[in-house]
């Protein structure tokens, strides 16, 4: 007799549940790539501005939806992986990485990191929503604070150690990569920041120096935080096989305001990192680019001519 070759198996039923299940947790949802970790809706440049974007280009955090009807149309025509947006989910996923193959054999992984962290706090390591990533890493799930906007961070609570908060989102458990499976490892009901955490994410703004400003710093300023946010539009929109060189060229540009001392540098990181991310580079490679080309430009920076 003979035996049939069973097929590749169909992931879009149990893809499907894991998009519900976060649904059901009211996590809006949108799909992710096939096996990847990058959003499949449309870019902005090739938006043709009908259905869900007749009002104008909707982003994946805009598309993002927690309604089933949606969200079975969706997952049962193809096998997506389920990408959790942060912000409208009320969430700061505290993402915790592992040392890359290349590095030292004696680096502390984020979860490592983190611990040491909440120890220096005199804390215990909150006990919370829990999962595992194909690479070994861990995503702590905790609900933001309310009154306080977080954004996405690299590095700010340590090496290896990112956040996801308003304008980020995380790979849903039950996702696959070829690596491996999003597995929830532990499924504690998903608590509140903690408030030392939720400081050293949003430290207090000092206080305004009325008496010392001066025009070219203001100036300085402004022109920063414009070129920011033009070259993060085009990191965001860059061609695919472009995006690792276009984040580079669009850091070294923006590095000179660093030296200058118009804006901070962990703002300008901040910023590339997330915009490379929604372009679909991994969150080690965003950080070492970002990372080189501010060091680079930032040396190579002249003094800022004064009129």
């Amino acid at each position: 007799m003979t035996q049939l070759t069973p097929g590749p198996r169909d992931l879009r039923p149990s893809l499907l549940d894991a998009a519900l299940t976060a649904a059901t947790c009211g996590w809006p949802v949108f799909p992710l790539l096939p096996g990847q970790k990058r959003p499949a809706l449309h870019g902005e440049d090739q938006c043709t501005n009908t259905g869900p974007c007749a009002a104008g280009h909707a982003k994946w955090e805009q598309r993002a939806t927690t309604g089933r009807a949606a969200i079975v149309r969706c997952w049962t025509h193809k096998p997506y992986n389920v990408g959790i947006a942060t912000g409208p989910a009320g969430l700061v996923v505290v993402d915790l990485d592992q040392p890359k193959a290349n590095s030292r054999s004696d680096a502390p992984d984020g979860a490592a990191t983190f611990k040491a962290l909440c120890e220096r706090a005199g804390q215990a390591v909150p006990a919370t929503y829990r999962v595992r990533t194909p690479s070994g890493g861990q995503h702590l799930y905790f609900t933001a604070p309310a009154g306080l906007r977080l954004g996405n961070t690299a590095g700010r609570l340590g090496p290896l150690i990112d956040t996801r908060a308003h304008g980020g989102y995380v790979v849903a458990p039950g996702s696959n990569t070829p690596t491996g499976t999003y597995e929830v490892i532990d499924p504690a009901p998903v608590v509140e920041l903690p408030t030392w955490i939720s400081g050293l994410l949003d430290p207090p703004k000092p206080a305004a120096r009325v008496l010392s400003l001066r025009l070219p710093a203001v100036s300085g300023s402004l022109a920063a935080n414009a070129a920011l946010e033009r070259e993060c539009d085009l990191v965001r929109t860059a061609p695919p096989k472009q995006a690792n060189n276009t984040l580079n060229r669009c850091a070294f540009k923006v590095g000179r305001f660093v030296a200058w001392g118009d804006i901070p540098r962990h703002q300008v990181e901040e910023a590339f990192q997330a915009a490379g991310e929604v372009r679909g580079l991994t969150a080690a490679e965003c950080r070492a680019t970002i990372r080189s080309a501010l060091d680079s430009s930032i040396r190579q920076a002249r003094p800022r001519e004064t009129a």
